[in-house]
């Protein structure tokens, strides 16, 4: 078990962020075979020959080989500074890297998952290790994440307003034992429980420096923790209402409720499982603000939504009647982490 100590400070200074860099580093270990999970069959498609050729022809393996079972390399994914992170933040801090961390790292990182590649070798041990592993990640961002960004980000934003909503209602002890069935508040901290074949146990005391906690949708269904210094001290956890993440335009069959409503404003009620905004929305359903703006005065108007305003945003969320309406419908293998 890992364990939080909180103080008083550490509430006050705990927040939320988003890493472009640690969804890259966790798609590239689906798209290798790393996880127990399967990318849903029309992702793996549309991404496996652009993963298999990025392996040709970049440096990508050297990237991967600094992922093992229970651990990566510190640099390739550090922890976000805010909400606001990009990935071209990413990549500044990655190119930042001295080549000493850098070689200290993979050397780690290679002892517990050894390579005899020796392109790979030449790679993590050579001088140009920094700029040549960024080059890798640049490279895969771009052709295998950066087109569905804005998606994922609209399904992280979302979980955040979800979870800040929660605090104030509730509080942090109350709002924390709903992050994930692993993670509970007791005592003045945070527990994450190991999975059944650990048995060891850790504390880290915040000291007053808050906690980061960082929404992710390639995390499922498990949880992740950052504990070495420098770097702020993070829990990454799975985001709410990923099914929008496996839905594409293409793949939307008609239904039942398609034919009531409209297949738009369909995807919309099944997609407010939790309040969103026009502009979250719009993201992750790939509509047009100005289309999902009217289709939500259309279903509001018939009772199936209600608004509220939440700091500068208007938050759409579904009425009794509108949660009937949307019951039965199919979910993405992800939603309700």
């Amino acid at each position: 078990m890992r364990r939080f100590e909180f103080g008083t400070d550490d509430l006050l200074r705990s927040r939320f962020a988003l890493s472009p860099a640690f969804e890259l580093c966790n798609l590239l270990r689906f798209l290798e075979g790393r996880t127990r999970q399967r990318l849903p069959a029309a992702w793996s498609a549309r991404l496996m020959p652009v993963f298999q050729r990025l392996r040709r022809d970049t440096d990508l393996d050297a990237a991967l080989a600094l992922h093992t079972r229970t651990f990566g390399a510190n640099f390739v994914a550090l922890p976000p500074r805010g909400l606001a992170q990009t990935w071209d933040d990413d990549l500044a801090a990655i190119r930042a890297t001295s080549v000493s961390q850098a070689h200290e790292e993979a050397e780690l990182c290679l002892a517990a998952r050894p390579s005899r590649d020796p392109r790979v070798l030449a790679t993590l041990r050579g001088d140009a290790v920094v700029e040549r592993v960024a080059d890798a990640l640049d490279q895969a961002w771009h052709g295998l994440l950066a087109r569905d960004w804005p998606q994922l980000r609209a399904i992280c934003e979302r979980d955040v307003v979800h979870r800040v909503g929660q605090l104030g209602r509730s509080g942090w002890a109350a709002a924390l034992d709903g992050f994930h069935p692993d993670m509970r508040w007791r005592d003045g901290g945070i527990d994450i429980l190991p999975p059944p074949s650990s048995s060891s146990a850790s504390v880290t005391t915040l000291a007053g420096e808050g906690l980061l906690l960082i929404p992710s949708v390639f995390v499922w269904p498990h949880l992740a923790t950052y504990v070495d210094d420098p770097w702020p001290k993070a829990i990454i956890y799975p985001a709410r209402g990923t099914a929008a993440l496996w839905e594409t335009p293409d793949s939307v069959d008609p239904d039942a409720l398609a034919g009531l409503l409209g297949r738009s404003r369909s995807r919309l009620l099944t997609a407010l499982d939790q309040p969103a905004s026009t502009t979250q929305l719009a993201q992750s359903l790939r509509l047009a603000p100005g289309a999902v703006g009217d289709h939500l005065t259309v279903l509001r108007k018939a009772g199936l939504l209600h608004r509220a305003r939440s700091g500068r945003s208007v938050l759409y969320y579904r009425t009794p009647l509108g949660d009937a309406l949307a019951a039965g419908t199919d979910q993405g293998p992800f939603d309700g982490a």
